[in-house]
């Protein structure tokens, strides 16, 4: 597909949403809306036997939600992936990393943004206090047991979809271990 044109639809701090004049494979002239986002990093902070996750208010869902810590890097910045899964790591639930290993990375939703995640894996964890953004005043963080996280996501009590397929990065992992 070849993009004869754009122009922006919409935009904020966040994100951007443009419209593009774009000529098919067949030669015919159609439109494609793209979502432009910062790519993001996730990380699994483990320490061996269990897990730390957070749990925050979704306003599109309109529910409180357990994940992995994540994000973006603040606007205006470039920090490497890495750095951004340290940061979020530490903003979130106040640990600090001693080894980070990098999982994958993954397109979050290819049809509509050219957003990517990078999955890292957490481990040599020493505690600290968080330091949340604004946007994260009502987060919580809290340690569960492997089991526990299986069974949540078993039963449907972790929803997002990046802390799911991060899981199955980290058991594609661990198989690969050994």
């Amino acid at each position: 597909m070849e993009q004869l044109s754009s122009r922006t639809i919409y935009t904020n701090p966040w994100l951007r949403l443009r419209e593009d004049t774009v000529r098919r494979a067949d030669g015919t002239v159609g439109i494609y809306g793209v979502l432009d986002k910062l790519d993001w990093s996730l990380v699994i902070p483990f320490d061996g036997k269990g897990f730390h996750l957070v749990e925050q208010f979704r306003y599109p869902l309109g529910v409180r939600c357990w994940e992995f810590p994540a994000g973006t890097p603040p606007e205006g910045t470039t920090p490497t992936p890495l750095e951004v899964a340290h940061n979020e790591l530490r903003e979130e639930t106040g640990l600090r990393a001693g080894r980070m290993v990098h999982l994958g990375t993954m397109a979050t939703a290819p049809a509509i943004t050219n957003q990517r995640g990078h999955c890292f894996l957490a481990t040599d964890l020493v505690p600290g206090a968080p330091e949340r953004e604004h946007e994260e005043q009502d987060m919580r963080t809290a340690w569960f047991s492997r089991a526990r996280v299986e069974a949540m996501i078993m039963r449907g009590e972790i929803v997002d979809a990046h802390t799911l397929a991060a899981f199955g990065m980290l058991l594609m992992h661990e198989r690969s271990l050994g």
